[in-house]
């Protein structure tokens, strides 16, 4: 059994963060399916804007559509959408084989829409519309000024991809607002059966912090926020609240481990593949991440459901304020996907003139 699959066996499921037309065209997304256990994808206006910004893989695609009119958000909405739909595809037999729990991708709204709960609902109906795919989330930050756009979303039946959350506390409010819609489509008659993972940031807390703590505490912090968060997730799902809802079809909004490309060099480049097996969770990675657990990852067990973990108390005591880093982590975080998503627009604009199709 290799790494990959080893990492399956605990129950969780492993996911590409990463899309590109080359990596369709080529197979490889195929052959990661097939070899090495990948049963899910995510991606962003970051992922996007290197995508479409290296190389020509879309540039006929680009000429094309911008004669017939399409510009900005509708032109990248539409190249999007024709890659998440060829992927969407390839993960369909997971998903109809797992009963819907697997094999998804993720698509973005405008973090353009961050504060604007109807805009946003707007947004996540018509990527769902356009899709036509049952496997694809849409994705919607966690951020306070768009939590009440994803109960709203969930209330409409939309499945939601919640990203950017980098604290526990960020995860409650997340799996709160998954609950409400949940629950508000009960009293309605409608489906509760409406899926949503819920995205946890891990590596850029220790990218954040290093430089503050003792060698010794480097690249613990991620590791311990994410226990901690996991004994949460696991709390919720025994709680009686949930169990009505789960004797009602309902289903659980996964936890997913995001942002686990280590950063530091001096650190294992397996390290929060190892070290946050845990089943009922998904494992996104870039794919430099995946290859490397593929060849020489190695786990180090399975994550506690109490999340005992001493390493939070010694980073506080070392003079960390947790709470506000991870409020200034969420804030840079939907800066940091905004400025993307105006690059990627440029960037567009700038093709479609260099290619003559203005």
């Amino acid at each position: 059994m290799n790494p990959t699959s080893s990492l399956a066996a605990t129950g969780q499921s492993l996911w590409l963060d990463n899309i590109t037309r080359t990596l369709l065209d080529e197979g490889t997304l195929a052959r990661y399916i097939a070899d090495l256990s990948v049963t899910g994808l995510t991606s962003n206006p970051s992922i996007f804007d290197a995508a479409i910004g290296s190389g020509t893989a879309y540039d006929v695609d680009v000429a094309v559509r911008a004669k017939a009119g399409l510009r900005g958000e509708a032109l990248f909405t539409a190249l999007a959408l024709d890659d998440l739909r060829r992927a969407a595809d390839l993960f369909r037999p997971i998903h109809d084989a797992t009963g819907g729990i697997d094999g998804w991708v993720s698509m973005e709204i405008s973090p353009l829409l961050a504060s604007d709960t109807q805009g946003s609902l707007a947004a996540a109906l018509q990527i769902q519309a356009e899709a036509r795919r049952r496997n694809l989330f849409v994705k919607i930050p966690g951020t306070p000024a768009s939590i009440p756009a994803i109960e709203e979303a969930i209330f409409a039946g939309v499945p939601v991809n919640v990203t950017l959350l980098f604290s526990c506390e960020h995860y409650l409010a997340a799996a709160e607002a998954y609950l409400r819609g949940v629950e508000r489509r009960l009293e309605a008659g409608l489906d509760p059966s409406v899926a949503s993972v819920a995205s946890l940031f891990v590596s850029r807390w220790d990218v954040a912090a290093n430089a503050r703590l003792p060698p010794e505490l480097h690249n613990t912090l991620g590791i311990a926020v994410a226990r901690q968060t996991y004994a949460a997730y696991r709390a919720l799902l025994a709680s009686a609240r949930w169990r009505v809802l789960a004797s009602q079809d309902a289903r659980p909004q996964r936890l997913l481990w995001a942002s686990t490309g280590v950063k530091d060099p001096a650190a294992p480049d397996t390290l929060y593949v190892s070290a946050l097996a845990a089943p009922d969770t998904i494992n996104t990675m870039p794919e430099n991440t995946l290859r490397a657990f593929a060849g020489h990852g190695v786990l180090q067990g399975v994550l506690a459901a109490d999340g005992a973990d001493g390493a939070l108390a010694r980073v506080r005591a070392a003079g960390v304020d947790l709470d506000a880093l991870a409020r200034t982590l969420q804030r840079d975080g939907a800066e940091a996907f905004v400025k993307s998503w105006r690059h990627l627009l440029q960037q567009l604009d700038e093709k479609v003139r260099a290619l003559g199709a203005g």
